[in-house]
Order: structure tokens, then C-alpha cells, then sequence
């Protein structure tokens, strides 16, 4: 009987912690609240009942414990550094230029991004597996001994996943209050009569420094794992491969970190981090980016303040406080219902904000957010303003859940959500709102850049019926006097209006490819397929397996273009455009191959204030004739293209003897094929 009474304990305790791992770790919940509640109770009473068979690594302990007296000042075996920040791309490329120099020539650098979490830095110490304490940052050298809170940390194992483990290891990282878990709280308070919490950092900031357990238990704090310090009795090569290693032994690591072998891939996916921030539930305040080689690291070393080997690439973040007004539905050109918060108007960092996305029905969920609601709003850096929680202790009982719809708001067909997905969509193509976002798009400045066709005048030539098709816009010389009658029309803006529209058939075949709106096909894949294949007809010709043997593309983009290609509404809009004489392309010959641009191998960085172009448009033009457009002057350098108030890199570029040149010279050698740069 005792035995079995063991077993049962040990089961349970098994159990308890592979639901924290799904939970916490890999983010897949494998039972109820209810249910875990239920066997938590269940453990704790076996453990009272059986004193005997209870050990201090029960998950059972991780819910509070006696208060302490005080905190004790510990001195870390190494200290915990703070990091550099960067502010801009420029200073990021200044740093691995720096990294650069202090390394050799020929070293391949791999960098690794990921989210810097906006909570209290802390360090948790396993011996043989065993939680044995935890410390506070405090002033990087020493910190306070927070091992009695650290213990009811959600996701925060008192003993490892199974081995084999270090005989010591310090995981860093940063303890938080998810958004979820802190509206809940401020909602308990405001039922108790209390004055509610102001923001989850100072909330989890205070809950660490609590003499009480119980009470830092209540405050749901979480951890994310992001670094070592002191190691023994184990050996990693990279930073990946200790995430790896600590998710192995149960302890959730910081999502979405990924490695890039160079600045300006990692740059390109710190641009993905930062769009997927609205599916956060926590609070960040910038990424960080590392040297993802432990060995480069250390022979880097660090300053007296802070590692040579990583970087903060922050911004400033503004919140501001509003209401949820309304609740709307938008259509996009791809059919994809998104919800958009519509808000009393709210002043924040000197801009009015009163729209926010919402993304999706399932973001739109896990906000809980209703009509009515106070919200929080955040506009950080360059970055859309974005919904980071709901106050739900305002709640006056007045709010209005928001039900999503299951028909389309400007169709009434019946939607439809992604195989696997999450987006709802319309699939009606034919669709108005489609068609309006499909107008607006392929006269957009990053497809067909047809100047003076902006959505204000679509909405009106859709609704006089001049446009009912993308070809449409190319049969508009034919009203020319209809267009003269229209609003705020006058010849002149009619006459240019119609001459952009004209001078835009000759655009390049890549930029027609993105104005058709095939799904998953933007700029940069519409340039690999225009370059591979040549024209439109020959793009039409390939199967699915062709296209997606072509680097970049792959079979997901694959299947798209070759069922838009074959499909009746596709055919339909290509013959049409080919038709009224838009540019398809010119086949890909030999002579082509061996025909490079006049800035074929060539690396050029542009600097200070333009007046030719803007960045996307230089950086376009450089790429159109065969160049390489990246952020930082280096040896590699060929040229830099300087504009007004030129600063740092037009110095660097004279200490190095990199060529100068103005964009006036840029246009000049285009148009010159055998210009020499000297």
C-alpha cells in the first residue's frame, strides 16, 4: 500500500510537470485550467497525508512557502552586464563593422535576433539538475538572493527535464507579467476595492522583491531564458544550441529567435520580429542581436559596461490610454477580414491615433476585447500603433462582445478561414472591396506607380462605374471628358492623371507581377521570377515543380503562381493587360547572361539626404542595374552614394578610399554603360 501511495505521488508530480512544459514551453496547454487545479490538490493532499515521500523539487512547493526576513546580497560569479543600445539601421551596421575589425578578415559572423522582453533580468542556478537559487541583476555585480520567489515562477522548473544536465548552470534571462495574466490581476483588484497595478514590469519588479512567496505567487510571474552565465560540466558551440539545450530541460526559451549569416539578412528579420509583435502577450521594448558563435564571443570579450558581442536594437515606446468605439471589419485585396479597432482619438508621441489593427479573429480573442472597452495603445518606434491590453478593471457592465462575422460585410458571400490558417477570408473575387484594394494596390508606388490614382479617386470612378477592372484603369483615355466632369478634376490633373497612367505600361515586367496581387507574391519574388523566366508568357508555361525548383520561390509560392496562372479569373486579367499593350517582359537569351548592368558586382551604401529618389527608389535603382545596396562602408565597398549632410559613413569612406559619388553621377553612369568610376 505505501508503495502504491509513492508511485501515485511520483505520477502525479510526472504528470504536473510535462503539463508545465506543454504550457510553457512549447506552448501547447495539455489540460484545462480546471483539470491542472484539480491534480495539483490532489498532489499537495497525498504529500500532507504522506510528509515522507515529499522532496523540496515537488511542483507541489512552486505555489508559496514561508516568508523570509530579508534579502541577502549575493556576489554573481560573473557579472551581469548591461547592453548596448542602437537606435537606428546605421548604428547596427557600425556594429558589426566594429565586430568586424576586432575579429579576422576572413571570419564568418552569424547573428541571431530575437525579442528584448520588457521585464526584470534575472538568473536562475541549477546544480545537478536542482533549482538551488535565483538573483536579481542588481547592480551587475552583486544581486539579491529572490531564490524563495523564484521557486513559483510559471515555467520555472524546480528540478530539470530529464539529463543529462551541467553540473552547474546559470540561465539567465527576464521574469514578466504576460499582458493576459496582468489584466486579470488589475480586474481582482478593482473587485477587492484596490487601487489597480500601473504596468506588468513594475508590477513583476515588485513581486521579486516580496518577502512573502505566496503573495509573489499571485502575481503569475513568468520567465524567459536568454543566456548563460557561469557553466560547468558542459560545453555549446552556439547561442542556438543552448536554447535548444534549455528548452530540452524544460525551460521556456524566448520565442522567435532564429540565426541570419549576415547584417543585412538579420536586419531583413528583425523587420519580421517587429511585424509580428501584435501576437505578442507580453511587452517588449526592442530586439537584441548576438554573435551567435560562443567562441567569437569570447575572444571579443567586453567593455567594463557591457559585451562587445551584442547589441539592443530599441525604440522609444509611447502609450496612450482610449476607448474602443467600434469594432470594424476591412477587406483586404487578398479577401482577408480583418478586425480594426475604431478609437476615441488619442494623442500619442505628436501623432492622432484612432484606428489600431486587430490582425485576426484569433488575436481579436485572445485580447478579449469588447466595444466599449478601455485599452492601452502603444506606438513604439517606426512601428503601427497596436492594442496591447484591455483594462478590463474599468468594465462597467456596458461593453459589447464582438461577434466576427460568417458572411462577407461587402458581399454577404459566405467566408472561409485558411487550411491550417488563420486568416478568414472572402473568396469571392469579384468581391467590390477586392476590387477596390486591388485597384488601390496595383497603383501603388510598390507596384505599378501610377501618380494621382490614389484611393480617393478609385472610390469615385468605381461608384460612376469608369472602373470595374485592373484594365480599366487603361481605358480611362477614353472618358477623358467624363473624368473632366468628375470632382475636383480639372484637364490639367486629368491630362497628367492619364500620362502616368500611360507611361506606366512600359514599367518592368517584376513590378506588373506584383500589381496582379497573386498571393504570396511580392517584390522580392516577383524580381526571381521576372529574372528567371523573362516573360509573362514564359512565367504562365512552367508547372508548379519548375517554379519551385527556383531558389526563393519554393512550393507554396509555386502553387500560387501556377494556380493563379491557370485559373479563369487570372488568364482573364493577363490577356486583358497584354491586350491594351502593358510591358510582359523580354525572354531571357544568352546574350543576356553574359550582358551584366553597369553596376554589376559592384557594393554601394547611400548616405545622407536625397533629392533624385527616395531610399527605396535608389536602393531599386541600384538593384535594377546589377548592384548590391547595403547599410555600412567596409573595405568591400565600391562606392557610396553621398547626399546632403553626409555624416559618418561618407568619413569612413574617405579613411578608406571608397569612392564618393552625388545621385546626379549615379544617373549619369546609367545612362553611360561605360563610364569608370576613379
Amino acid at each position: 500500500m505505501s508503495q502504491s501511495i509513492q508511485q501515485q505521488i511520483e505520477s502525479l508530480r510526472e504528470t504536473i510537470r510535462r503539463l508545465d512544459r506543454l504550457y510553457y514551453v512549447e506552448n501547447a496547454p495539455g489540460a484545462t485550467d480546471v483539470e491542472y487545479d484539480r491534480l495539483m490538490r490532489e498532489l499537495q493532499s497525498l504529500e500532507a497525508s504522506h510528509p515522507e515521500y515529499d522532496t523540496p523539487e515537488s511542483p507541489s512547493h512552486k505555489v508559496g512557502g514561508e516568508p523570509i526576513a530579508g534579502f541577502e546580497t549575493v556576489t554573481h560569479r560573473l557579472p551581469m552586464l548591461s547592453i548596448e543600445n542602437a537606435f537606428s539601421d546605421e548604428e547596427l551596421a557600425e556594429f558589426d563593422t566594429r565586430i568586424r575589425r576586432l575579429l579576422r578578415e576572413d571570419e564568418q559572423l552569424e547573428y541571431t535576433l530575437e525579442y528584448k522582453i520588457d521585464g526584470v533580468a534575472l538568473a536562475l542556478i541549477y546544480e545537478n539538475g536542482v533549482l538551488t537559487q535565483g538573483l536579481t541583476r542588481g547592480n551587475g555585480v552583486q544581486g539579491d538572493d529572490i531564490t524563495h520567489n523564484a521557486r513559483t515562477i510559471r515555467g520555472v522548473p524546480l528540478k530539470l527535464a530529464e539529463g543529462p544536465w551541467p553540473e552547474v548552470i546559470e540561465i539567465r534571462g527576464e521574469a514578466y507579467i504576460a499582458n493576459s495574466d496582468f489584466t486579470r490581476l488589475q480586474s481582482e483588484q478593482q473587485e477587492r476595492g484596490e487601487t489597480p497595478f500601473a504596468n506588468p514590469r513594475n508590477t513583476c519588479a515588485g513581486a521579486l522583491k516580496l518577502l512573502d512567496p505566496n503573495h509573489c505567487a499571485s502575481r503569475k510571474v513568468r520567465f524567459f531564458a536568454h543566456s548563460t552565465g557561469f557553466l560547468q560540466g558542459a560545453e555549446y558551440d552556439t547561442h542556438t544550441e543552448f536554447l535548444q539545450d534549455v528548452a530540452r530541460m524544460g525551460l521556456p526559451a524566448t520565442p522567435g529567435v532564429e540565426s541570419r549569416p549576415d547584417i543585412v539578412s538579420a536586419r531583413e528579420y528583425a523587420q519580421v520580429l517587429m511585424d509580428n509583435m501584435h501576437a505578442l502577450d507580453f511587452e517588449v521594448d526592442g530586439l537584441v542581436l548576438k554573435l551567435n558563435n560562443l567562441e567569437q564571443r569570447q575572444r571579443l570579450g567586453a567593455t567594463s559596461k557591457s559585451p562587445r558581442w551584442v547589441i539592443a536594437y530599441k525604440w522609444e515606446r509611447y502609450t496612450g490610454t482610449t476607448t474602443v468605439c467600434d469594432i470594424s471589419i476591412q477587406v483586404g485585396k487578398t479577401g482577408t477580414l480583418t478586425p480594426v479597432a475604431e478609437l476615441e482619438p488619442v494623442e500619442i508621441a505628436g501623432t492622432t491615433v484612432s484606428r489600431s489593427s486587430l490582425h485576426n479573429r484569433d488575436e481579436l480573442k485572445r485580447l478579449g476585447i469588447r466595444v466599449g472597452d478601455t485599452v492601452v495603445v502603444e506606438k513604439a518606434g517606426k512601428i503601427i500603433p497596436r492594442v496591447v491590453r484591455v483594462e478590463e478593471h474599468n468594465r462597467t457592465g456596458s461593453e459589447r462582445r464582438f461577434r466576427f462575422p460568417t458572411k462577407c460585410p461587402e458581399c454577404d458571400t459566405a467566408v472561409v478561414q485558411d487550411e491550417g490558417g488563420v486568416y478568414i477570408r472572402c473568396p469571392n473575387h469579384n468581391c467590390p472591396a477586392q476590387l477596390r484594394e486591388n485597384l488601390r494596390f496595383f497603383a501603388s508606388r510598390a507596384a505599378m506607380d501610377i501618380e494621382g490614382l490614389g484611393i480617393k479617386l478609385i472610390e469615385s470612378l468605381l461608384e460612376s462605374g469608369l472602373l470595374a477592372s485592373l484594365g480599366d484603369i487603361y481605358r480611362l483615355a477614353d472618358h477623358r471628358e467624363a473624368l473632366i466632369g468628375m470632382e475636383r478634376m480639372g484637364e490639367k490633373s486629368v491630362d497628367n492623371l492619364l500620362e502616368a497612367i500611360e507611361g506606366s505600361k512600359t514599367r518592368p515586367l517584376w513590378r506588373l507581377l506584383t500589381g496582379l496581387n497573386i498571393r504570396h507574391v511580392g517584390a522580392t519574388n516577383a524580381r526571381v521570377l521576372a529574372s528567371r523566366f523573362g516573360t509573362m508568357e514564359s512565367i504562365a508555361g512552367q508547372s508548379a515543380e519548375q517554379l519551385a525548383e527556383v531558389d526563393d520561390i519554393g512550393p507554396v509560392i509555386a502553387d500560387s503562381v501556377h494556380g493563379f496562372f491557370h485559373s479563369v479569373t487570372g488568364q482573364s486579367v493577363v490577356t486583358d493587360l497584354r491586350q491594351l499593350g502593358l510591358h510582359q517582359g523580354d525572354p531571357v537569351t544568352q546574350a543576356d547572361s553574359g550582358n551584366p548592368g553597369i553596376l554589376e558586382g559592384k557594393t554601394i551604401v547611400v548616405t545622407g539626404t536625397l533629392t533624385e529618389f527616395t531610399r527605396e527608389e535608389i536602393k531599386e535603382f541600384i538593384r535594377e542595374h546589377g548592384g548590391k545596396s547595403t547599410g555600412s562602408v567596409s573595405q568591400k565597398t565600391d562606392l557610396l552614394v553621398a547626399g546632403e549632410n553626409a555624416g559618418s559613413k561618407l568619413t569612413k569612406a574617405q579613411e578608406l578610399q571608397v569612392p564618393v559619388i552625388t545621385e546626379q553621377d549615379l544617373l549619369a553612369m546609367a545612362k553611360t554603360p561605360d563610364t569608370e568610376t576613379s
